[in-house]
């Protein structure tokens, strides 16, 4: 179950020296906190684009509401995860600079939470056998790889997480996988537009996770949360970020480039502003206020994006 869950003393249902009553008020709030519900567009994204990507040769609803429901049952169940064992491992304490997480607040025991994110993930992988029984051992290899990883993000003798491997999740699970996968849904085949276009949805995703890092460099540090942000420090970590809104930036017109897309393949480029404005807030402020401001813009921004980009697929 991962490092430390077994070993915490409960009582009740609840961690020892865990406040009680908020969540037996409103039990739904303290699951929207675990939850992470601002974060969910993560999963909404590559699933439009993907979706978009294939719809040109094919467009079935049932697969693609039912790509939504793999990637949102993963995400949420990964979010319900990391909420445990961070709390667990002490990376989220009083002293955080982010918003209160629901295990460290004590509104739910880490055993609940931990049982939450298994259910998710069953929910994903009945979901996700309709499509191996469609689609066969492809979809069984993806989805079990992005179930793994999401417990491998802050579980098990080696949470990559805590490595500096967090970004490299993102990318390959939020971006490429998630992309093609939804694409490969509708078509039955991978779709090169939908390989192309994983690439600035991962990104996108990516700077979220990048920005979130950066706001807690000193609190993961002192934790002994050796994120990729606590290794380089803030100045790398602002330039990853910029990095990341530049590929983004650029795909558009790469895509143009190679004939994947049409005449309305600028749409994305309407969220350039926006960019700019949200690197200035990274390179520049320390203030965790602003950053976590910055980081719903982000988590905005990729949303924004992907429904231009997909979009300017359909148009």
């Amino acid at each position: 179950m991962g490092c430390g869950a077994s070993s915490l003393r409960f009582r009740g249902g609840a961690p020892v020296g865990a406040p009680g009553g908020a969540s037996a008020r409103r039990p739904w709030r303290a699951w929207a906190l675990a939850a992470r519900l601002p974060t969910l567009t993560a999963a909404v994204t590559p699933v439009l684009v993907g979706t978009a990507a294939a719809a040109a040769g094919s467009f079935r609803l049932t697969h693609a509401l039912g790509a939504l429901a793999v990637a949102l049952s993963i995400q949420v169940g990964t979010n319900f995860y990391n909420d445990a064992l961070d709390f667990l491992r002490g990376a989220d304490t009083s002293e955080r600079r982010g918003p209160a997480r629901a295990t460290q607040r004590g509104l739910l025991s880490p055993r609940q939470v931990l049982v939450g994110a298994y259910s998710c993930f069953g929910v994903a992988g009945c979901v996700g056998a309709y499509f191996v029984w469609l689609f066969g051992w492809p979809v069984l290899v993806a989805g079990l790889l992005a179930i793994a990883a999401g417990i491998g993000y802050t579980g098990g003798p080696w949470p990559f997480g805590y490595h500096g491997l967090g970004e490299l999740f993102v990318f390959v699970f939020f971006g490429v996988v998630a992309v093609v996968g939804s694409a490969y849904v509708q078509a039955g085949t991978i779709v090169p537009l939908a390989a192309a276009a994983s690439v600035p949805v991962g990104m996108l995703c990516m700077a979220i996770l990048v920005l979130n890092n950066l706001r807690d460099i000193e609190t993961d540090r002192a934790a002994g949360k050796w994120t990729l942000a606590a290794r380089v420090g803030p100045r790398a970590t602002g330039a990853m970020y910029l990095g990341c809104l530049v590929v983004a930036a650029a795909a558009p017109g790469v895509l143009r480039a190679v004939r994947l897309t049409g005449a309305w393949f600028w749409l994305p480029w309407l969220t350039v502003p926006l960019m700019g404005a949200l690197v200035h807030a990274a390179l520049l402020s320390r203030d965790p206020a602003t950053l976590n401001r910055a980081l719903r813009q982000t988590a905005a921004l990729h949303l924004l994006f992907g429904i231009l980009l997909a979009a300017s697929f359909l148009l």
